[in-house]
């Protein structure tokens, strides 16, 4: 693995799955109890039926070894790689009632981690000609988060703040409280003398002429939300350097070009996180 990505601490993984498995398993597996042979070992690989780039092969492999600690798993491209269509992914072996009791839970979080990588890697793509970062939001599956914003780094995205404690972000809704101008000027300031001051603070506008009065309160980044990718570069100018540039709302593969090549520092996306479908892989299974 890039070390770069930065791995999902496994406690934090073991909450999830742990979960996931009493869903799934909260009685016993009686198909596989009763059909498939105590001593019966077998041989599984996950196939991909199309292609994608890969994330969440450690939460598969922790999946399965929570199940039973004598299945062993094997990786077989690395996270963060592009794969193929008919590419075999990882290889399991071991008792197979255990495997198949397993499976679906580990195929789940695979698929979907594996479709946000490869939704992040596109945008990516997309933009890898500008300055622009692509980076998530809060949008993201409840109780999943720290799995899916592991997948957004797998696909070359960088994160967002990770919750609301992170870090000081006044969206429209906070903003409607407010009047602009030195109302808000004001507002933003004595914000700023209260935090601490390794605290960031960001503030979303819908206007260009929202910008001036956050401007001249220091906040360090402004994200443009629903800007006309035409109106950017008016925006750019205005802030002239003076605090990082966000472009925010209606970002998928039709628009990110057009926002990106106007110049902004960050691109944040909604999209990669709460509207992706899930990878098709398979789990192939061979009496071993």
């Amino acid at each position: 693995m890039n070390t770069l990505i930065h791995p999902v601490p496994v406690a934090a993984m073991d909450r999830i799955i742990e979960l996931a498995l009493a869903e799934d398993n909260p009685r016993g597996d009686i198909t596989a109890l009763t059909i498939v042979a105590q001593d019966a070992r077998a041989t599984a690989v996950v196939k991909a039926r199309q292609p994608g780039v890969l994330s969440g092969g450690d939460v598969f492999t922790r999946t399965m070894h929570l199940v039973d600690a004598q299945l062993e798993v094997e990786q077989l491209i690395p996270e963060g790689e592009k794969f193929e269509a008919g590419d075999d992914l990882l290889k399991v072996t071991g008792p197979a009632a255990s495997l198949l009791t397993a499976e679906r839970v580990g195929l789940n979080l695979l698929q979907r981690m594996s479709a946000i990588a490869t939704a992040t890697a596109q945008l990516v793509d997309l933009v890898a000609h500008t300055k622009a970062r692509i980076v998530d939001t809060r949008k993201t599956t409840p109780g999943l988060r720290v799995l899916e914003r592991y997948a957004v780094r797998c696909g070359g995205g960088v994160n967002h703040r990770d919750n609301l404690s992170d870090a000081f972000m006044a969206k429209d809704n906070h903003l409607a409280l407010l009047d602009n101008g030195e109302q808000l000027t004001a507002a933003l300031k004595s914000v700023r003398a209260r935090l601490g001051h390794t605290t960031s603070m960001e503030v979303e506008v819908d206007s260009i002429e929202q910008i001036p009065p956050v401007l001249a309160a220091g906040v360090d980044i402004i994200m443009l939300d629903n800007f006309d990718p035409a109106d950017i570069p008016a925006a750019i100018e205005l802030i002239d350097g003076q605090a990082v540039v966000e472009a925010s709302g209606n970002i998928n593969a039709s628009t990110v070009v057009a926002v990106a090549e106007a110049g902004v520092d960050v691109i944040s996306s909604g999209a990669i996180t709460h509207s992706v479908k899930a990878i098709d892989l398979g789990l192939d299974m061979v009496i071993a």
